[in-house]
């Protein structure tokens, strides 16, 4: 029986995508539907004096306005998301963390914290008169003072963002393993750097939008939400409205890209279905672009301040990083990207004394969420920029510092002596980190790029070559939920609680279950998305699904498969140890003609008289399982980019890209092959393009593509990619994360090779983005610093 599990077969979901036949959201249409828009905050920090909606309520085909005042006390505040927030109580003692309760109205009251916040929703016969209402919606404020600056939020005198805490400090905490203060006093270097992330939004190729639906009969909500967390918003749904779960049902139908920021809770996703229970219609909502880069979630925003001791030789003996991350005016994750970023710093390095502490801080800025990698390509930046740094203070080929201070493969596993969030000690279960490197310096002949280098320069071409690798810990708990039938019909139909954006679920989780039922992968059904069938579910996001549900439905398809070989053995009056199982029926194996198929089993696993299920046994072939992981598992890679630099215009020519990952073992070659160049073009992005930039009034300046840039394809080359296969030991399909992974390392791989094309030239590239007028602002300040030198 052929093996599916490994190979590239074709995604399942592609024909209805590629057609134009899916449903997303917006897609939908029903009966005496209205549609919604939202009045958003011109301000970023204002009192609310009055709203007047006069004008708005007397244009004809306006069905409802709404705002803060109405609702308060019917719909409770957004707050931290538990499932994301809660600490064990070892890591509590460990870290020692202050964490400041903070909260954000779905529709603001009193005030407004950011420039984008609902204020008020109209709902109307159609987007144009709801529109047009809007434009009549006139709203009082009373401006205050703003702050959008962090470190000035930390000052004593700062507004507050909050106005029930006493500062803007919204959460710290501090990780240490060794004495990074003793290293650093006995250190024979010291390298001192501020290195920062920029704040940059997510652009899913789909907006977010809500329907909601109402049936006054049933008393039941059926929601469809553009979403990574379907069950998470039935959740807080139901927090929020003070309404029963299980009449709450909702849909995330074919959704375009999620990222991070879609896996949250917003308040559009608690206020539409709101309003389709009051107005006992449907209500749509569809966000437009720039709706999304103004109040869609954004995310990274770090600034580092690191201190690395380290030896002649190379070896980096102690790190000492104090970070803050601007989370805008609200924290809804807790400490999932600091803790995350806390975590991950050192990534394949062996640094023995390790001490980094991390304030998340308010500021009047749209509020900040997880985004591919969450917290990860930020301190990848990091570290990668100390390797190169390092490198080049004692002038050695960062590759030579790269394998001086990298785990070795036999002291797999390792441990790196802080704990994980989830309170597992921090042990990277299996890889080969140095071989990775190899693996990727062959890809490029990275010996005989050196020597052309050389040759490129003297004719005044300014080419560089740079390296990043990540250690990334994948598949996090806390569970994930499979459900999986064979019905009357024979057909296996199984349901899942991680829902897809893109990353070809219905197509790898056939394969698993396939192999498991002994069947084609186009005889099984994957049912995702919706809340109706698993009572539990917990969502895409942080590389997980592949490991939690991908693990979730192998174990129900076992499950399954033996159920069904204990049923058929009562039928053909075998043991079952004596039946195998093919295409669909089940047989002697000593007998082959001797068989039954799926379709009969499960009609006589049916409950009644003529029930064949043996005793101790529920009638029906169904199983649900769900999947605890013990902890993370931990996939690696190594990127490498080759570059040209323009130095008169500071425009940075990518030349080439190679990357060498470690999934663990591969469900579908071509699907880790795309989520690679995918999350590549992303950190692409992050490197050379991106950046949410705020004036000292809190007003947002990118809130266009005409100033927001994102690469297109034309800027986006063919990624070389090579693969290591060490399996995980931390589920039972030995599977790592891939989702992420491919945007956590391009900015530092970029970064250190633009820096490399400049050598020479002392140049420090210790901010993102890349882009012409800060690469060009950059070099000047170089070249006069060069030229005092000379003249010194």
């Amino acid at each position: 029986m052929t093996k599916y599990v490994g190979q590239s077969i074709r995604r399942k979901e592609d024909y209805r995508l590629v057609t134009g036949t899916g449903q997303f959201v917006a897609d939908i249409k029903m009966a005496n539907m209205a549609e919604a828009v939202f009045v958003r905050s011109t301000h970023a920090h204002a009192i609310i004096k009055e709203i007047d909606i006069t004008e708005a309520k007397a244009l004809d085909g306006v069905y409802a306005i709404i705002t803060g005042l109405e609702i308060d006390g019917k719909i409770k505040p957004l707050v931290q998301f538990e499932s994301h927030s809660a600490l064990p109580p070892n890591v509590e003692k460990e870290i020692n963390p202050t964490i400041r309760f903070c909260y954000e109205d779905v529709l603001a009251k009193k005030k407004v914290m950011y420039v984008g916040q609902p204020i008020a929703v109209i709902v109307a016969e159609n987007r144009y008169i709801a529109e047009d209402a809007a434009d009549l919606i006139k709203v009082e404020y009373e401006t205050i003072p703003i702050v959008v600056d962090p470190f000035k939020s930390l000052e004593k005198d700062a507004p507050l963002i909050q106005d029930h805490l006493d500062g803007n400090i919204q959460a710290e905490f501090r990780v240490t393993t060794g004495d990074a203060d003793q290293a650093l006093k006995d250190a024979e270097h010291i390298l001192k750097a501020r290195i920062k992330t920029p704040r940059v939004s997510s652009n899913p190729l789909e907006t977010r939008g809500v329907v909601s639906t109402y049936d006054v009969r049933t008393n039941q909500l059926h929601v469809y939400s553009s979403t990574q967390l379907p069950f998470e918003v039935r959740t807080y749904m139901a927090k929020c409205l003070g309404l029963v779960e299980q009449s709450i049902r909702v849909t995330a139908p074919d959704v375009g890209g999620g990222f991070g920021p879609k896996g949250g809770v917003h308040p559009e996703e608690i206020i539409i279905p709101y309003l389709s229970k009051l107005l006992k219609r449907p209500v749509k909502w569809i966000e437009d672009r720039l709706e999304h880069l103004t109040s869609a979630r954004h995310s990274r925003d770090q600034i580092h301040d690191v201190e690395v001791a380290y030896k002649q030789d190379g070896t980096i003996v102690g790190i000492k990083d104090q970070f803050i991350i601007d989370c805008g005016a609200m924290n809804y994750f807790g400490l999932t990207c600091a803790y995350n970023s806390a975590y991950h710093l050192r990534g394949a390095y062996k640094i023995p004394n390790y001490d980094i502490g991390c304030q998340i801080v308010l500021t009047n800025k749209t509020p900040n969420v997880p985004f591919r990698g969450a917290g990860r390509p930020e301190v990848v930046f990091v570290m990668d920029r100390i390797i190169d740094m390092v490198a080049r203070k004692l002038k050695k080929d960062p590759v030579e510092v790269m394998r001086k201070n990298m785990i070795q493969a036999e002291e797999m596993p390792y441990d790196q002596g802080i704990l994980i969030k989830d309170g597992a000690q921090l042990i990277y279960d299996s890889g080969d980190y140095p071989a990775a490197l190899e693996q990727g310096l062959k890809m490029v002949d990275y010996e005989g790029f050196r020597v052309q280098q050389k040759e490129w320069k003297k004719q005044g071409k300014l080419v560089g070559i740079g390296i990043s690798s990540y250690v990334e810990g994948t598949g996090a708990g806390p569970f994930e939920s499979a459900y999986v039938t064979i019905d009357s019909t024979g057909q296996v139909v199984a349901h899942l609680g991680a829902s897809p954006q893109g990353q070809g679920h219905e197509t790898v989780f056939s394969q698993i279950c396939a192999d498991e039922l002994m069947l084609s992968p186009d005889n099984i059904t994957i049912r995702v998305g919706d809340t109706t069938n698993l009572a539990y579910g917990a969502g895409t996001y942080a590389s997980r699904s592949a490991v939690n549900a991908g693990s979730a439905i192998q174990a129900a398809s076992a499950k399954l498969r033996e159920k069904v070989l204990a049923v058929a053995a009562v039928m053909l009056e075998v043991d079952p140890s004596d039946l195998q199982m093919v295409d669909g029926k089940v047989f002697v194996e000593s007998a082959p003609k001797k068989y039954v198929t799926y379709k009969e089993v499960a009609n006589a696993a049916r409950p009644g008289s003529r029930c064949k299920v043996p005793d101790g046994m529920e009638p029906g072939l169904q199983v649900t399982h769900y999947f605890v992981p013990p902890t993370v598992t931990f996939a690696s890679s190594v990127h490498i980019a080759m570059v040209e630099v323009d130095k008169k215009t500071g425009f940075v020519d990518l030349k080439g890209y190679s990357v060498v990952h470690d999934a663990g073992k591969v469900i579908n070659p071509m699907i880790v092959d795309g989520q690679v160049q995918g999350g590549i073009a992303q950190g692409i992005g992050a490197a050379l393009y991106e950046e949410v930039i705020y004036d000292e009034k809190g007003q947002l300046l990118t809130g266009s593509y005409m100033d927001y840039l994102l690469p297109t394809s034309m800027e986006i080359p063919n990624v070389e990619k090579g693969h290591q296969e060490f399996l995980s030991t931390r589920n039972p399909l030995g599977i790592k994360g891939v989702g992420e992974g491919g945007a956590i390392s391009p900015p530092a791989a970029i970064a250190n090779a633009v820096v490399d094309a400049l050598y020479p030239l002392d140049i420090a590239i210790n901010q993102l983005p890349i882009s012409p007028s800060n690469l060009r602002q950059w070099i000047k300040e170089a070249e006069r610093k060069q030229d005092k030198v000379e003249i010194g």
